[in-house]
C-alpha cells in the first residue's frame, strides 16, 4: 500500500527518472540507500515500485507512535528500530528474518537525517554499522541506491518544509534515482561500512548529476 501510494504522489511533487546498473536486483538483497530529506523515503519508494520491487524497510521506530501510519507500517511488515535501546538488534535480527524470506530490505546506514538546511545536494554521511552486520549476519547482497532531488521538496526548519512541501507541485523540481549493481561486502565491520559508503556515494553522484544537468538521462 505504501509503495503503491509513493508511486501515485511523487509525480504530482516532482519529475522522477530512474536509471540502474545491469544486472538486476535479486531477491533476498539488502537495498542501501542515502538519506537528506524527509520526502526521500517516498521518492525511493516511488522509485522501486516502478521496478517491481516492494521492501520491507527499517525506519525509525517513533514513526509507530502515529496511529493510523503505525497500522500502514505493520502491515507493510517494516521493521521499527530503537536506536540507542537494547532492543536495536531486534531490527536486525528481524531483517535478517525478512532476507532469508527472499524479501528485499531497505536500510538507511546513515541512521538519521543531517543538519544541513539548505536544498542543495551533498553526499551521504558516515555509515553506521548495521548495514554490515546485517549483511554478513544473513550472507546477503547489497545493492547501492542513490537519490537526489528530495531536499527540494522539504529540507531546513519546519516552516521551511511545510512551504517546500506546498509549492513543489508548482516547481516539479528533477528528482533521480539510480539503483547500482549488487555487491558482496567483506565480513570485516569496518572494511564493508567504508565499501558500503563508497558505492553508495557513487550512486548517489549518478543521482546528483542526473538532476543538476539541463538534458535528463533516459528514465528506466
Amino acid at each position: 500500500m505504501l509503495s503503491r501510494t509513493a508511486a501515485s504522489l511523487i509525480p504530482l511533487f516532482g519529475r522522477l527518472t530512474i536509471t540502474t546498473e545491469p544486472d538486476a536486483v535479486p531477491g533476498g538483497s539488502i537495498i542501501a540507500a542515502n538519506h537528506d530529506s524527509l520526502a526521500d523515503p517516498a521518492v525511493v519508494l516511488a522509485a522501486l515500485h516502478r521496478v517491481g520491487i516492494r521492501p520491507v524497510v527499517m525506519a525509525t521506530a517513533g514513526l509507530w507512535r502515529v496511529p493510523l501510519l503505525a497500522r500502514a507500517l505493520t502491515a507493510e511488515e517494516y521493521i521499527p528500530v530503537h536506536r540507542g535501546t537494547a532492543r536495536a538488534a531486534d531490527a536486525l535480527t528481524r531483517a535478517a528474518e525478512a532476507l532469508g524470506r527472499g524479501r528485499h530490505v531497505l536500510i538507511y546506514a546513515e541512521g538519521g537525517l543531517p543538519r544541513r538546511r539548505d536544498a542543495a545536494p551533498a553526499g551521504p554521511r558516515p555509515f553506521r554499522t548495521g548495514l554490515a552486520r546485517l549483511a554478513a549476519a544473513a550472507d546477503a547482497p547489497v545493492v547501492p541506491l542513490g537519490q537526489a532531488g528530495a531536499r527540494r521538496i522539504t529540507s531546513g526548519g519546519r516552516a521551511k518544509q511545510l512551504a517546500g512541501l506546498m509549492s513543489a507541485p508548482l516547481r516539479r523540481p528533477r528528482l533521480h534515482v539510480h539503483i547500482g549493481a549488487p555487491l558482496r561486502l567483506p565480513l570485516d565491520v569496518p572494511a564493508a561500512t567504508d565499501r558500503a559508503h563508497r558505492a553508495v556515494s557513487a550512486a548517489w553522484r549518478t543521482a546528483a548529476h542526473a538532476v543538476t544537468e539541463p538534458a535528463l538521462p533516459r528514465a528506466a
